[in-house]
């Protein structure tokens, strides 16, 4: 493994991959070196995080990571979930297989496959696992009841990155397939946001009668929709929109092309060259947190960026980001986890046949008025003709697991209980 790595501990699982342990040191000399010898250039007046990620709030980041930033605790949470590892096609892939502690008598628990995004982690899932596996004890019903398996995409987390190109979506959605499939799930709900959303629907479109149901968070679609909504934003209803989709898409310059303008800059370097930027990711922890931490900001509600602390801990721990952070730079894999753009996007867009393929599998949405653009439930369906449940999530944006997790858990539960009425 690469890094510190994970080892095996007590009741290996013979064909389920070895039952493992977050294995870290905790004491990290080299990363409060470089901490401590951290330059970082004044902001400009009265910028808050216009410009990225403030330097005067980031230096209080810093302080807490290097001062009161517990470590051997995170490690502690990150174990709370077993941890597995398995080889499928030549790679070590990482995940964690969560059982419902109590199953109600006579109910047999809906394994649920949940994939995360950059720059995320599996980690994004620990606080939606226990109200999907144990709905009870969390004041919901045990009608519906989740076995929960997150895998890390490869290259990213403690999954192995391959060594040669070609590692996409698509091979992403085989080998997570084939993980299902070891863990002996001939059927399956799939669930994602970012790219997990993209190797979901990768997954239905490759197996789609093995996936049970598909649940999504962000989705991409790129349809003529986007001038049925020009010509139909005073009058919605005659184009299929609701007033609440010319909410969040109007004025339709700032919400969609200057919004991308703003935050598509980072994108642009990883589908071109990802390994450059890598190389000072993974050298300083300083600039991996400035990096990552601005996604938290911008990327959950864009008026964050108005404010001097970008708004991290309205929604986030210091905690909880940190140990999100401790991920990629642990393992080293902050420059294989933006390959993944370079192999997904850098022939440009719609350049893959899965990107004209409409998704023929039950299909649920949840719409959070935050996320990077908001996808009217027109747009999805163009995409996801079978789409039987689309919810205006009352607030949240783009990582919604994590920010959101009490909302999106009632979603996905929504939406499979629409799915086996039919």
């Amino acid at each position: 493994t690469r890094g510190p790595g994970i080892e095996p501990r007590i009741g290996l699982c013979a064909q389920r991959g070895a039952c493992l342990r977050v294995s870290l040191p905790l004491s990290f000399p080299d990363l409060h070196r470089r901490i401590d010898s951290v330059r970082l250039t004044p902001p400009l007046e009265d910028v808050r995080f216009h410009f990225g990620f403030n330097s005067k709030y980031l230096s209080k980041v810093l302080s807490y990571w290097r001062n009161d930033f517990d470590w051997k605790k995170q490690v502690e949470i990150l174990n709370r979930y077993p941890h597995f590892k398995t080889k499928i096609e030549g790679l070590d892939i990482h995940f964690i297989h969560v059982k419902p502690p109590q199953p109600p008598s006579g109910c047999t628990p809906k394994p649920l496959l949940m994939v995360h995004g950059w720059p995320g982690s599996f980690y994004e899932f620990y606080k939606i696992i226990p109200l999907l596996t144990d709905p009870r004890k969390h004041g919901l019903s045990d009608e519906h009841v989740f076995e929960v398996i997150c895998p890390c995409i490869p290259g990213y987390g403690f999954s192995e990155a391959s060594s040669k190109k070609g590692l996409n979506s698509v091979a992403t959605a085989r080998i997570f397939y084939k993980l299902m499939l070891r863990l002996g799930f001939q059927e399956f709900y799939i669930q994602g946001g970012d790219w997990g959303s993209l190797i979901c629907t990768n997954m239905a479109q490759m197996v789609p009668s093995h996936v049970k149901g598909l649940h999504l968070n962000m989705a991409f679609v790129l349809n003529p929709g986007t001038l049925t909504f020009l010509l139909g934003r005073h009058f919605p209803r005659l184009f299929g929109y609701t007033q609440r989709d010319v909410e969040l898409l109007s004025p339709f310059k700032e919400k969609v092309f200057y919004s991308l303008m703003r935050e598509s800059g980072y994108m642009h370097i990883q589908c071109t060259k990802p390994d450059t930027v890598g190389c000072a990711l993974n050298d300083s922890p300083v600039g991996l947190a400035a990096y990552i931490l601005e996604k938290f900001s911008t990327w959950t509600n864009p008026e964050f960026r108005d404010l001097e602390d970008g708004g991290l801990e309205r929604k986030f721990s210091l905690d909880e980001l940190l140990t999100n952070v401790m991920l990629y730079w642990t393992t080293g894999s902050i420059t294989s986890s933006q390959r993944f753009y370079k192999e997904n996007l850098g022939q440009g867009f719609r350049a893959h046949k899965h990107d004209r393929m409409k998704v023929h599998v039950p299909t649920g949405f949840a719409a959070f008025p935050c996320e990077l653009i908001h996808v009217p439930e027109k747009w999805v369906r163009f995409k996801y003709p079978k789409l039987i449940s689309y919810s205006y999530m009352a607030r949240g944006g783009h990582f919604a697991a994590f920010e959101e997790p009490e909302l999106l858990a009632q979603d996905i539960r929504k939406f499979v209980g629409l799915l086996e009425q039919r």
